[in-house]
């Protein structure tokens, strides 16, 4: 499956709505790619609202990603699934999920190396600004970005911290698209922000 260029949705619940209703926002403002992050629910729930979610993404033509668990992302058919570095490790997720999208988080250039070598679809790099949508999160910069893409041939997707006036530059610098949570899905119309940032980065 071809992967989107553009903005990368990342569900979220910490600001007022559920998965499934910032996945269908972000859906409705244009974001081809969805990716369902959730840290804490139980397995069954998590099923429950990644089902739904891989129904919108299909009715949207959109691709859908589950964050760390990939079998959560088997039992609902979703298109793919992105591992951080303390997650499955990316051999054994290749080995049942064969044929899917696989992206890994990266914020260092030996670890998108190391992904890459080892058949990962796409890469998350950052943080490239400060976020408080991850309490670990390591600051790499556009300078820790950049030393990634020049390194890499597999897409990238910059994240962390992103708003709407750092699209331009980033595109230039040769990301294949942008990770945002909270300056869409904590604005005060998250459908309209979506439709900014496609807009953005269509301009």
């Amino acid at each position: 499956m071809e992967l989107p260029g553009g903005v990368y949705g990342i569900t979220s619940a910490d600001f007022g709505g559920t998965h499934v209703e910032a996945a269908r926002m972000l859906l409705e403002g244009g974001v081809k790619i969805i990716q369902y992050r959730e840290k804490n629910a139980s397995t069954r729930r998590m099923f429950e609202e990644a089902s739904e979610i891989r129904k919108l993404c299909s009715e949207f033509g959109a691709v859908f990603i589950v964050n760390d668990r990939v079998d959560i992302a088997l039992a609902v058919g979703a298109d793919g699934v992105h591992l951080g570095q303390d997650d499955l490790p990316l051999a054994a997720a290749r080995r049942v999920f064969p044929n899917g999208i696989i992206g890994v988080s990266a914020r260092s250039v030996e670890e998108a190396l190391a992904a890459e070598a080892n058949g990962a679809t796409y890469l998350g790099v950052g943080s490239v600004y400060l976020t408080n949508t991850k309490a670990d999160t390591k600051l790499i910069g556009e300078e820790g970005l950049m030393s990634i893409l020049g390194r890499v041939s597999i897409p990238v997707y910059a994240i962390g911290g992103i708003k709407l006036e750092h699209l331009r530059k980033l595109k230039a610098y040769g990301v294949k698209g942008v990770a945002v949570v909270s300056a869409i899905l904590g604005d005060a119309d998250p459908r309209e922000a979506a439709k900014r940032f496609v807009s953005e980065w269509m301009g």
